[in-house]
């Protein structure tokens, strides 16, 4: 008779096995998978006009929020409105490349030049809004080096920038350019998750 513990042995070795059979395929870049990219890139960089309607959760590793999250760009124009569910409180952050205010946290607006800034000055919250416009749509941000790996299906699967590493847990069905569906972005205790309801491009 086999014993308890070759079991439970053998039990943690098919678990393993099973997971491993589980895990998508992750393949770094190469020529093939670069240039598939960078066509991407080519079809989605110029639509500049876009909105998406997702679950945004914040968190610098001690404490967090979240809400329901519209996202309306336009150019170097952005609108970002949160509504926590629980507590019914909506904050807005909007402005452009050269200005941002942000209203709803205090009686009065709070005014900044950069939107990354005011929200980490204002809420606490580490985003980084000017990169964040890219990698939410799966695209590498102009600024700066990245690192990428690829699913099994050719899509990205992780970009590694500016200390931000940005996994892609799922993607929505659909002809190509496919957009995530759920975006998870981290740095150190830093984290930044958007699930992502629906998009609305050109």
């Amino acid at each position: 008779m086999r014993s308890m513990g070759g079991i439970a042995r053998f039990a943690a070795i098919a678990l393993v096995l099973f997971l491993a059979a589980c895990a998508p395929v992750r393949v770094r870049e190469d020529s093939a998978t670069l240039r598939a990219q960078s066509e991407r890139e080519a079809q989605l960089a110029p639509q500049t006009n876009w909105s998406l309607h997702a679950h945004l959760g914040v968190s610098n590793g001690e404490d967090g929020g979240s809400g329901d999250l519209e996202w309306l760009q336009n150019g170097d124009a952005y609108d970002f409105t949160v509504r926590a569910p629980v507590t019914g409180k909506t904050w807005r952050l909007h402005g452009d490349a050269r200005r941002a205010t942000l209203e709803g946290l205090r009686d009065l607006p709070s005014t900044g030049t950069d939107a990354s800034e005011l929200l980490q000055r204002e809420a606490g919250w580490n985003v980084p809004m000017d990169q964040l416009r890219f990698w939410a749509r799966g695209l590498r941000a102009p600024q700066g080096k990245a690192a990428l790996t690829f699913d099994a299906a050719g899509l990205p699967a992780l970009i590694e920038q500016d200390g931000w590493k940005v996994e892609y847990r799922d993607w929505f069905d659909g002809p190509p350019p496919q957009l995530p569906r759920k975006v998870f972005a981290a740095r150190g205790k830093y984290r930044v998750r958007l699930v992502v309801e629906r998009w609305q491009t050109p």
